[in-house]
């Protein structure tokens, strides 16, 4: 399953991503965590020291290997260096699985070991000051959007991204490849603004959507939990509160993760069962179809004048995406 986190800044989406992550690792499941975020701190709410951290290789800086891979035999592409972002697979193509070796995740992913498993940890690269007036952040997501779009995922398998913050994914159609989307929010105004945007803009793309209310005070929610439930409605899937064992990770002192309160696992729980959920509710088709609708709208917009070709052209018309589509070897 093919999971965003998304919200506000400050809203708590890396922690809660965090959190998630490591539930499903202490389940057993194979996980591919994401940093997509500008301000790249996955890495630190799973447990790295800040060398560690620092240390992860970039996606953003391995974008040629990642397109020269992805490639693979298809005769629709000239040349790797005419991917963009947006670049649907075709008959050709390589596809990336989440429980395999290959030389994407040998040079982009690092395993993180957890007290209860362990995760592959993929991150876009910061936002550095040689990028300053020269880029935007999207160049760099820009190798997340490209992974996804020749990803094949089955049932419990679980790629985890940790989303940029606002709604900057919309800039591209990043919003469209996730099972689920759990947008976290706090119970005030700011906290549910990016809700409402995220509500409209996906509303149109079959966007599977629920909100995780955080910092809401109060053993049973009280006003705050009234607050997001007539701003959110039905959307509102479960809420977190206070937690002293996030307060111990962030000190660089976190407890064991069985150790986290009650209240909180059954809320992990919770979001492990929407996005299992969403599992029947695929469709493959779709899933290709939008990836082929924003791979158009970019070229038209930017694409065939940066290189020079008809990128529509490296649309197979032919081609579905799905788990029973053969890997080139």
């Amino acid at each position: 399953m093919k999971i965003a986190f998304v919200g506000k800044g400050g809203s708590g989406k890396t922690t809660l991503s965090s959190l998630f992550i490591r539930h499903l690792a202490a389940s057993g499941a194979p996980v591919v965590a994401i940093d997509a975020d500008i301000n790249q701190h996955l890495g630190a709410a799973l447990g790295l020291d800040e060398a560690e951290a620092a240390g992860l290789p970039a996606m953003g800086d391995r974008l040629a290997l990642i397109k020269d891979y992805l490639r693979g035999t298809n005769p629709r592409i000239g040349a790797a260096d005419s991917m963009i972002k947006t670049t649907p697979p075709g008959e050709g193509s390589r596809l990336l699985r989440v429980c395999e070796k290959n030389p994407v995740y040998d040079a982009c992913a690092r395993p993180v070991e957890l007290d209860g498993g362990d995760v592959r940890l993929m991150v876009t690269g910061p936002f550095t000051e040689a990028d300053l007036g020269v880029a935007c952040y999207h160049s760099k997501t820009g190798a997340v959007e490209l992974c996804l779009n020749h990803l094949v995922d089955g049932p419990d398998e679980y790629v985890v991204v940790d989303m940029t913050a606002g709604s900057d994914s919309f800039a591209s159609g990043l919003f469209t490849r996730f099972d689920i989307t759990f947008l976290v929010a706090e119970p005030t105004r700011k906290g549910v603004s990016v809700y409402r945007q995220y509500k409209e803009y996906a509303q149109d793309f079959g966007v599977e959507l629920k909100v995780v209310g955080n910092k809401v005070r109060g053993d049973d929610g009280g006003d705050d939990l009234d607050f997001l439930r007539a701003e959110v409605g039905d959307d509102l899937l479960v809420t977190v509160g206070h937690s002293d064992w996030v307060r111990a990770m962030e000190k660089g002192r976190p407890p064991r993760f069985e150790r986290l309160e009650d209240a909180n696992h059954r809320a992990l729980r919770a979001l492990r069962t929407a996005a299992d959920a969403t599992y029947e509710l695929r469709d493959w088709e779709r899933y290709t179809r939008q990836m082929v609708h924003f791979h158009l709208k970019n070229a038209r917009s930017w694409g065939n004048e940066r290189h020079g070709v008809d990128l529509a052209a490296q649309v197979d018309p032919g081609f579905v995406l799905g788990e029973g589509v053969a890997t080139l070897a």
